[in-house]
């Protein structure tokens, strides 16, 4: 068991058994690094990307959207630098056939105080380092040939870069500005573990904001603060398992001056969540080289004209789902009871499913009139229905998935149009009228805190 009460074996049962993920084309034995996520899970990684796009564009007027295609011309890798520089050392156990990054190993044998020169799982030789490219390659066309060949995008930032001018030039938005979208992205990744944390197809809410030279050190230190402030008042993420990690001279990327992970307490170590980097103008610059065109901004209010400096925030979504699951669950002993409740403390903006109804029982007019609260609740919340079983089993089933709010109807109900509002966290009990259900769960909502 680890500080969150759960092994990442639990959440992965919890995950398949309840449909928020299953292993990918399981009937034909699985693919590995796959996962698709079921009617649960779809939900949950909607309402994250929903929370992420309504923090980082709709409340500010100088963020604008985009989708870019995740095929793009082969060129713009090659401006990137990801045709020369997105590519692994590797090192292969010769006795266990185990697989690591060189960087990676370095990080182990400190961490497990092991010798250098060995394999961390069973002491034996390991081979020397060879390159091994992570960008997953496929031809566009009919007929395969080497003038056909482009790459699946392995970042969404470039779709981005290759569109400054497009946005520039159609959105009249002005520096200081950014871009942001949200997409799939593909790595032929080396080593993919821990259920979802690291998988050869995932999805990324990236944002490039875009700054005069100069004042890219300010804005550095304001998207720091920002993004580290999402996690914990619009996703529920307990601060004390979050901490900025400053890369060293050595781990930055080719493109970046400075730059920092954002990372979250796994059960397997501290480890990214978001990436914030400053990139300098290095995507511009060299995409303007290698079309022939230089891509630079006239700033209106000085008339000069230059190449802009940029701020990335970079966060994977699915990476965001499992930080979410891990960090919400929990469980406890109920008091007086040989009884362990399972819970997700989700917040209940990213809840799959805001809000049950339950009749008391299925007679006597309860579940007809459970029917008609429940389609007016639909209308705002992602809602459930159910009136099978004792009501407690079907509190402790809503407690499994995260359910903040239960509405249940009883024979009061038929009387004074009153009926039972339980919380998720305290398990109290509320009595609301029919009318006020709505604003009390958006007030609940809004003012949410986990404890």
């Amino acid at each position: 068991m680890n500080e969150h009460g759960a092994s990442m074996g639990k959440v992965v049962s919890l995950c398949k058994s309840r449909g928020f993920i299953y292993p990918s084309s399981e009937i034909y034995g699985g693919l590995s690094a796959t996962w698709d996520y079921g009617p649960l899970g779809v939900e949950i990684k909607q309402n994250i990307q929903n929370a992420w796009w309504k923090e980082m564009v709709r409340r500010h007027e100088n963020i604008v959207g985009l989708d870019a295609a995740v095929m793009m011309h082969p060129r713009t890798w090659e401006a990137s630098g990801h045709v020369d520089n997105f590519s692994d050392p590797l090192v292969d156990c010769k006795k266990c056939k185990s697989r690591f990054r060189e960087d990676a190993l370095q990080k182990i044998w400190f961490e497990k105080s092991i010798d250098n020169g060995v394999c961390p799982e069973c002491g034996g030789e390991l081979t020397e380092a060879r390159r091994f490219n992570l960008m997953f390659t496929t031809q566009l066309g009919p007929v395969e040939d080497a003038g056909n060949l482009i790459y699946l995008r392995p970042e969404t930032a470039q779709g981005i870069f290759v569109n400054f001018k497009n946005v520039v030039d159609t959105s009249r938005v002005k520096i200081p500005f950014g871009i942001a979208q949200v997409g799939k992205a593909f790595r032929n990744e080396i080593t993919t573990k821990n259920f979802i944390f690291r998988t050869s197809e995932f999805e990324q809410m990236e944002m490039q904001y875009f700054v005069r030279p100069g004042s890219e050190d300010v804005a550095f230190e304001e998207w720091k603060t920002k993004r580290m402030a999402w996690y914990v008042e619009h996703i529920g993420i307990k601060p004390e398992r979050l901490r900025l990690n400053e890369h060293g001279q050595k781990e930055l990327a080719h493109y970046a001056k400075a730059a920092f992970d954002i990372e979250y307490s796994y059960p397997f170590g501290w480890q990214e969540l978001e990436g914030i980097h400053s990139r300098t103008d290095y995507d511009l610059k060299r995409h303007g080289q290698f079309c022939g065109k230089e891509i630079n901004y006239l700033d209106a209010e000085t008339n000069a004209r230059y190449i802009p400096y940029v701020i990335e925030t970079s966060s994977g979504l699915t990476r965001s789902v499992l930080v979410t699951l891990m960090d919400a669950y929990h469980e406890e002993k109920l008091d007086g009871k040989d009884e362990m409740r399972t819970v997700l403390h989700l917040h209940p903006q990213i809840a799959p499913i805001k809000v049950a109804v339950f009749p008391l029982v299925k007679k006597d007019g309860l579940s007809e009139m459970a029917r008609r609260i429940e389609e007016g609740l639909r209308e705002d919340f992602a809602t459930f229905y159910d009136q099978g079983g004792a009501i407690g089993r079907r509190y402790r089933r809503m407690d499994e998935i995260g359910t903040p709010f239960c509405v249940t109807i009883d024979y009061e109900t038929m009387d004074n149009r009153s009926v039972t509002l339980r919380l998720r966290d305290s398990m109290e009990q509320i009595r609301v009228p029919i009318e006020g259900i709505a604003d009390l769960i958006r007030r609940e909502t809004l003012s949410y805190k986990r404890s």
